[in-house]
């Protein structure tokens, strides 16, 4: 093989490489990281798109029975995820919508994750949930807010997007309304980038 075919080669397998690359295949590009904006309405126009993805704490959450859970373990999918507490006044507002989003977009591609954060006895979770509806979503714990301060969790509710690699994308401070169409158009956005980003 000549040194041309060579160097062609090493080429193509570089270039094929990047794409395989999963931690590339979800950087948004300027222009995606411009249409994601673009499509911040209302609350959602709180929501900061990050210029590049930031990898998160490796510190666990909690399922219900005390298994640990890392929000940068990708399972390949676009996820919410919201810090939130019982004796949060905006968080009583704004999980009901978080429940909504989950039940009209949940699934393969997509999910969201409400980590209550701080002292919430089980009890009281089932107690808040009962009252606001809250049927959708599986209680995750984050006791001593060992993972929310990692986060750099100041003041709830906090809600991050996170790529399909596990990276923080997107943050919003403060509540919003997630089943609002303009959330679920940022969330279809991302869904249907799949691996097209990078």
């Amino acid at each position: 093989m000549n040194r041309l075919s060579t160097l062609i080669c090493a080429m193509l397998y570089t270039g094929l490489a990047a794409f395989a690359n999963p931690a590339t295949a979800q950087v948004l590009t300027p222009d995606q990281k411009t249409e994601v904006e673009a499509l911040r309405e209302g609350e959602m126009r709180k929501l900061i798109v990050h210029s590049e993805p930031e990898d998160l704490p490796a510190e666990p959450y909690l399922d219900k029975d005390g298994g640990e859970i890392q929000i940068s373990d990708s399972n390949g999918s676009i996820r919410l995820v919201n810090f939130w507490a019982t004796w949060c006044a905006p968080c009583r507002v704004e999980k009901p919508s978080l429940d909504a989003l989950q039940q009209d977009m949940g699934g393969p591609e997509f999910e969201v994750i409400a980590i209550a954060t701080g002292r919430n006895d089980l009890a009281g979770i089932d107690r808040f949930n009962e009252e606001y509806g809250i049927t959708a979503l599986a209680t995750r714990l984050d006791p001593k807010s060992k993972l929310a301060q990692a986060t750099h969790v100041r003041g709830l509710p906090v809600t991050i997007l996170v790529n399909r690699e596990g990276q923080e994308i997107g943050r919003l401070t403060g509540g919003a309304d997630w089943n609002s169409d303009s959330a679920k158009a940022i969330i279809t956005y991302l869904t249907e980038l799949g691996g097209q980003t990078g």
